[in-house]
């Protein structure tokens, strides 16, 4: 353990934390930042961004969150690749322990953001990589010339259906109902597709493989009718939300009944010094650039915060 108190550590390295390391090192408060164990967040695993302002020809998810990184490091953000596992925030200066190390600090920023959600039955979790996955732009290049089946009915499964395109002979959209969450401008994208394909009000119970161990099949349920069939596949790739990573702050800080960071008055949380920013804390509006605003205000806050305190 360092004797060393820092003034802010900033857990997560998403779009929210590297903007909020960006502030806080430029404010001088020689920023700490856990990337944890998917540096760069979600956007590592999305192919093209093209709705972040600056960028007019779209880039790349890590390619951005590369030159986010080196933003945040040029103005001295110490950036360590280890995970947060327990954090105390009952007295201060709060204290933090990775797997190797135990830290303090004045004023911490939460930016752990939210994680792909699973359908949750057996043969999901068994047959994770070898034909079931929850990442099109991680996995999709194993599945050329393939029919596959992406699960879900928001922007995410939209985009991805649409990306899978790319490479799959045939994409089939599996929905349990017939009206979608997704933004309309995403399922006409989607719909206009003439590689994909629709399979509304039915539900994956159960995914199957051949002898070899590999996804061949999914059994489909019916939500009107109850009735069950088989529909040969050579992979499944669920897109049905996410969930916030609070596992962290369980009884630590409040959250909502989703498990979302509840913040007020910008982006303080339950516990004073403690702030949230990002897709750990917006349920609304999970964008790229909604979690950077974010970031930019936890900064600021933190800034201030500890300014009031006296203690930078």
């Amino acid at each position: 353990m360092s004797s060393e108190v820092r003034d802010v550590i900033i857990i997560g390295s998403g779009p929210a934390g590297y903007t909020a390391a960006i502030y806080t090192a430029r404010a001088n408060l020689k920023p700490l930042l856990f990337e944890g164990m998917q540096p760069g967040g979600q956007l590592t695993i999305t192919t093209d961004v093209e709705n972040y302002p600056g960028y007019p020809k779209g880039v790349e998810g890590p390619k951005m969150m590369e030159e986010f990184k080196e933003q945040a490091a040029r103005f001295g953000t110490e950036i360590v690749f280890e995970q947060v596992v327990k954090i105390d925030v009952s007295k201060r200066p709060f204290t933090l322990w990775t797997d190797f190390n135990e830290y303090r600090a004045k004023a911490v920023i939460i930016c752990t953001g939210a994680s792909a959600k699973l359908l949750g039955i057996e043969s999901e979790t068994r047959l994770m990589g070898h034909g079931v996955s929850a990442c099109a732009t991680c996995d999709g290049s194993f599945f050329k010339g393939k029919q596959v089946l992406i699960v879900g009915g928001g922007d995410t499964a939209m985009e991805e259906a649409n990306y899978l395109t790319r490479m799959c002979a045939k994409v089939t959209v599996v929905h349990r109902r017939d009206e979608f969450r997704a933004s309309r401008i995403m399922l006409d994208r989607a719909k206009a597709n003439p590689k994909i394909a629709w399979l509304l009000n039915k539900e994956i119970v159960e995914i199957l493989a051949n002898e070899k161990g590999k996804v061949d099949s999914v059994r489909v349920k019916d939500t009107r009718t109850g009735a069950l069939s088989v529909e040969q596949t050579d992979g499944v790739f669920v897109a049905i939300g996410h969930k916030p990573n609070t596992e962290l702050f369980e009884g630590v800080l409040d959250t909502d009944e989703t498990g979302y960071l509840e913040v007020h008055s910008g982006t303080y949380t339950s516990v004073e010094g403690v702030f949230a920013a990002g897709d750990v804390a917006d349920k609304t509006y999970r964008q790229a650039v909604t979690a950077a605003g974010m970031g930019c205000m936890a900064a600021i806050d933190a800034e201030r915060w500890l300014e009031r305190q006296g203690a930078h």
